[in-house]
């Protein structure tokens, strides 16, 4: 069987850095994007050439916000990934935008060189809240962005959404929960909001400077267990712990790192997973730009505990759960052998189940994964 891998390549520009964002990503003009292009698509055939033997079965184009880069820019980019890369005819294609940074005709450039997902950075469908997150766009920008996407035929959108934002409240946040589901995107992502160090927000609302800014810690987990009852009437089903789809439409991609699939990272800062290493391109502009395109900054070989560690991270953040005889298949020893009395443990503390081959975590169980994951971690 051929091997089979994802791609990963990521854009770093956006127009604006927004408050709360700790993601590689920066303003940046013309000339510097057009450069950027010209490396990224040397990187591209280099790599291409290294991985002749492999099927790329999903690529993923995120920032930053893709969608800044001039379309011209992007169908380049992507007829240097068809020419290089064995690239699957039913692969799901995704790539970040921002509500008011497409056009028609970027929107029909993207569709002409196979791009077949679209990821909206919403993130809230009140402008007040917007605002305060730095964001560029209103929520009538992302209204017209998202029927622009449909009309030029995008079948398949995912939106973001935030929760736990500054003045937030439980009814605001349900609010644009039903706003969004309503407008039946195939996928929503909800997550909470982070304070980040070396953001704006940071300097705002971390070490406690947030108290009576932020929701409360029992307002935040209403807001996360009301989201699942919420989006569920409108056909959403939670299949990771932030992540919701209408059947069938789950992100391919993003189950890929789940559940170990390999991925190839490219592009500045971009990460990778190939033959059981992880290694990083370099983050440093000016060293990309002027060094060889797909400078490794630094590489990490992963032991077998490592793996095992990181197949119960990873796999318990999808509802499902993992499968006990991949774990065995994978490792040569069943997780029994490798976790000795565990999985009873936390079964018997309500935090997991088992059906079957699958072992997964329970509705509190997901509440609290943080604090089982942990126990995966092997002394």
């Amino acid at each position: 069987m051929k091997k089979q891998m994802e791609l990963y390549v990521h854009i770093p520009f956006c127009e604006r850095k927004c408050a709360y964002c700790d993601f590689l990503s920066f303003p940046a003009d013309e000339a510097v994007k057009r450069r950027y292009t010209e490396i990224l698509i040397g990187e591209i055939e280099m790599a291409g050439a290294a991985y002749r033997d492999t099927t790329v079965t999903s690529v993923f184009v995120g920032g930053g916000t893709p969608s800044v880069l001039d379309s011209g820019l992007m169908v380049k980019i992507f007829e240097a990934l068809h020419r290089s890369f064995q690239i699957n005819g039913e692969a799901e294609i995704s790539m970040e935008a921002n509500p008011g940074t497409v056009t028609e005709k970027k929107l029909l450039d993207y569709r002409s060189v196979g791009i077949n997902r679209l990821s909206f950075g919403l993130q809230s469908a009140d402008n007040r809240e917007l605002r305060l997150l730095g964001r560029i766009h209103t929520f009538e920008d992302f209204v017209e962005s998202f029927r622009l996407a449909r009309s030029c035929g995008f079948g398949n959108i995912n939106v973001d959404l935030m929760s736990a934002l500054p003045g937030q409240t439980t009814e605001s946040w349900l609010s644009t929960l039903r706003t969004v589901a309503s407008m039946e995107p195939e996928h929503i992502s909800a997550y909470s909001l982070i304070i980040e160090e070396g953001t704006p927000f940071f300097d705002r609302y971390g070490e406690g400077r947030g108290e009576g800014l932020l929701p409360d810690e029992d307002s935040d987990r209403e807001m996360y267990h009301r989201t699942k009852e919420i989006l569920a009437g409108y056909g959403y089903e939670r299949y990771e712990i932030s992540n919701y789809a209408k059947s069938g439409r789950e992100c391919r991609h993003n189950i890929g790192y789940w559940t170990g699939v390999p991925y190839l990272g490219l592009g500045l800062g971009a990460s990778s997973y190939v033959d059981g290493k992880r290694f990083q391109v370099t983050d440093n502009m000016s060293e990309y730009l002027n060094g060889e395109p797909g400078k490794c900054a630094e590489e990490q070989i992963l032991t077998k505990r490592d793996m095992e560690e990181e197949f119960f991270f990873l796999g318990l953040r999808m509802v499902q759960g993992v499968s006990l005889c991949e774990f065995e298949r994978r490792f040569g020893l069943s997780a029994e052998q490798v976790y000795p009395g565990l999985l009873e443990k936390l079964i018997r503390e309500g935090v997991a189940e088992q059906i079957g081959d699958r072992f997964f975590l329970t509705e509190y169980g997901l509440d609290v994964s943080n604090c089982v994951m942990a126990e995966f971690l092997q002394d």
